[in-house]
């Protein structure tokens, strides 16, 4: 994708982007928020639903997913990774993101290689439930949009040979997951080829097979550990 329909898109999302901002400063905290300045800061980059519902409403609150990174984290939702909106952070999700242009694909690189870490959650076959129809553009696309980021890291993404949920490991822990992709590459992938964790420069970036994992309301089966695997994997991260 690109010229207008992307730029289009940018457009929409950085303006959900403010609002999603917004929305987690005007969202009630709990005693964990109230050291906001005492937890470090996850720059978080995503098409799902996270920080608030499909409706976009402040009332509607946050996912558990969030609430479990706010745990651990001052999150900032940023909406492309130009060199302004990652000088916010050191460490960054990208949760099933929308397409990047070339050049905010060249800053994430020289970012991480600079010393940045990212986690990425490239999801070949998104079975996350939407009620909006195919082709708008608020709905999370049903597939990663790479434009070349993962070949330039080394990887190929390829689809599953068999949709479905699927127990596999991530950090640490047995995770439920949804139609997970299969990654290769030179970068060190785990033998179910849901992750591979790269060495990239002075910095670091773990890919992930599957997006799904962090929808803990609507997979069908045990789910207790799949927030805490993707912590696990973002405090890796975070080791020197």
């Amino acid at each position: 994708m690109s010229g207008a329909p992307l730029r289009a898109l940018l457009l929409i999302a950085a303006a959900l982007i403010g609002a999603a901002a917004l929305a987690l400063v005007m969202r009630p905290q709990g005693p964990a928020a109230s050291h906001a300045g005492e937890r470090p800061t996850l720059l978080l980059l995503t098409s799902l639903p996270l920080v608030f519902g499909e409706g976009f409403s402040l009332e509607s609150g946050g996912s558990p997913a969030l609430e479990t990174l706010e745990k651990r984290y001052r999150v900032v939702p940023i909406s492309v990774t130009d060199q302004a909106a990652l000088s916010k952070g050191r460490l960054l999700l990208m949760a099933h993101p929308l397409a990047q242009p070339a050049e905010n694909l060249v800053a994430l690189d020289r970012w991480v290689r600079g010393g940045g870490r990212v986690l990425v959650m490239a999801d070949p076959m998104l079975e996350w439930p939407s009620s909006r129809p195919l082709g708008d553009p608020l709905r999370p696309p049903p597939m990663f949009m790479d434009t070349g980021l993962l070949a330039h890291w080394g990887l190929r993404l390829d689809a599953p040979d068999e949709r479905g949920p699927k127990a596999l490991k991530l950090g640490g822990y047995e995770v439920l997951t949804a139609s997970p992709g299969l990654l290769f590459g030179k970068c060190d992938i785990s033998d179910d080829r849901l992750v591979a964790r790269c060495r990239l420069g002075k910095g670091r970036a773990t890919v992930v097979a599957d997006a799904d994992v962090l929808d803990v309301e609507h997979l069908d089966g045990p789910t207790q550990h799949n927030l805490e695997a993707v912590a696990a994997e973002l405090a890796n991260l975070e080791r020197p």
